[in-house]
């Protein structure tokens, strides 16, 4: 997993931000066991502190839940999820929006960019 952080945010914010991506995309399946703190620490060069803060929140929200016998999970809440990732989905697509209509475009001309490029990976793909 690659983590890069950067300074324009809190990190354990972008850590959250990380972790809900691995959850959503099914990186991190529901139920799947969490590594420890120490061990996602260690491999996004942080300190364990703070990735102890991320996962709390992440807790707090719902989306893992603590076993105190065996660790911390992934939530088992598909629909959950599935809100989540709708969610971040259609935040991006506003960004994006945002961006292009910034640079002039309507929405029929991003259109036809999208579909322009979509045939063309078409083509590549064959």
């Amino acid at each position: 997993m690659q983590w890069q952080l950067r300074g324009d945010r809190p990190i354990y914010q972008q850590l959250m931000d990380r972790l809900t991506e691995q959850i959503v995309s099914g990186q991190l399946g529901p139920g799947d066991k969490v590594p420890p703190v120490r061990e996602l620490a260690a491999e996004a060069g942080v300190n364990p502190n703070t990735m102890q803060r991320a996962l709390a929140d992440l807790e707090r929200e719902g989306l893992m839940y603590t076993n105190r016998t065996s660790g911390r999970y992934v939530t088992e809440d598909r629909e959950m999820i599935a809100k989540i990732r709708e969610q971040i989905a259609s935040d991006r697509i506003a960004e994006f929006l945002a961006g292009m209509n910034q640079l002039g475009f309507t929405e029929q001309e991003i259109v036809g960019l999208l579909e322009k490029r979509q045939k063309g990976e078409e083509k590549h793909g064959e």
